[in-house]
């Protein structure tokens, strides 16, 4: 699978001396605006990766996961620009002054100036539509927004376990095994030519309203395709890991889940649910975004979807 993501935050250094804010702030956050309703995902043991994946993939190893709630969609531009005009919140896209944007056509990434979440594409690009999820945002934009709500990341175990909920046996993606049904795209991925022509066939060039696609049978939308999504975790290899739910306690990059509008099955299958990304934890793009979880105990009922 094409890591583009780490390839090009790997080329802009420069941007970890700037994210001091990034990470101190989150500590004292507080933030009572606008959420995506949560759903609970049951306890249970789940099979990670897949023999069938790539190599990142394997070794394939169980884990038993305790209930917790995840956000049923991503989070949405909307939500997050309640939450900057709340805290005055500066990202780590806005603070640096570029982000990292995909020239359709040739697929070759670079830094846009001037892109950042409310500009996804730049200065001279439309706005960031207020119902499609929030992209150009760092892991530690992330880290900072759910914080904010009681929230977490959840970890890359925990989104497994959630996309793959509801199914029995092995599932490619985690509204089922087909992409299409009756003819209608479930997943917002690429649709043509990679990188050369995306002809929309699933509606949409870029982004998607959340909701819009593949509800999972529990009860969660956008887990394959529109953006990937970070995790908390670092990334590293899956060795040793049968039984282990924990995983690599550093690393260079953080792990990713659920691929993007710009996978291609021929080139990034990056939508099953097994499949993993990853890029370092300052970079923003075009194509990631995020979504919370929260653990069971400290949790009211009230609002939430079960």
């Amino acid at each position: 699978m094409v890591n583009c993501s780490y390839l090009v935050r790997n080329i802009a250094t420069r941007r970890s001396a700037a994210l001091v804010l990034a990470l101190i702030v989150a500590p004292s956050l507080s933030f009572a605006g606008p959420s995506p309703k949560m759903v609970l995902i049951p306890a249970g043991v789940s099979r990670i990766g897949s023999l069938q994946g790539q190599a990142d993939e394997q070794a394939v190893f169980e884990a038993r996961v305790e209930s917790f709630f995840l956000d049923r969609t991503p989070v949405t531009v909307s939500a997050f620009s309640e939450f900057v005009n709340s805290h005055n919140y500066i990202s780590t896209a806005e603070q640096l002054g570029s982000a990292a944007v995909m020239q359709f056509g040739t697929g070759h990434w670079y830094l846009q100036e001037g892109a950042n979440w409310k500009k996804p594409f730049g200065n001279e690009s439309i706005d960031a539509s207020p119902n499609h999820p929030v992209t150009q945002v760092s892991w530690h934009d992330a880290v900072n927004y759910c914080a904010a709500q009681g929230k977490r990341l959840p970890s890359e175990v925990e989104w497994e376990h959630a996309a793959r909920t509801g199914h029995e046996g092995e599932v490619s993606y985690a509204f089922g095994d087909k992409l299409l049904k009756e003819g209608d795209y479930l997943a917002n991925v690429w649709t043509g030519v990679f990188p050369v022509l995306n002809d929309a066939s699933d509606g949409y060039p870029v982004t998607s309203p959340v909701g819009r696609f593949g509800v999972s049978p529990a009860g969660l939308t956008d887990m394959a395709g529109n953006v990937w999504e970070w995790t908390a975790d670092w990334y590293g290899s899956y060795a040793g890991r049968e039984g282990q739910f924990d995983a690599p306690q550093q690393g260079v990059s953080k792990v990713q889940r659920g691929g993007s509008f710009l996978c291609d099955a021929a080139v990034c299958h990056g939508y099953r649910v097994s499949a993993r990304s990853h890029s370092t934890p300052d970079s923003t793009l075009m194509h990631v975004g995020f979504r919370c979880a929260r653990s069971l105990e400290p949790i009211s009922e009230e609002g939430l979807q079960q």
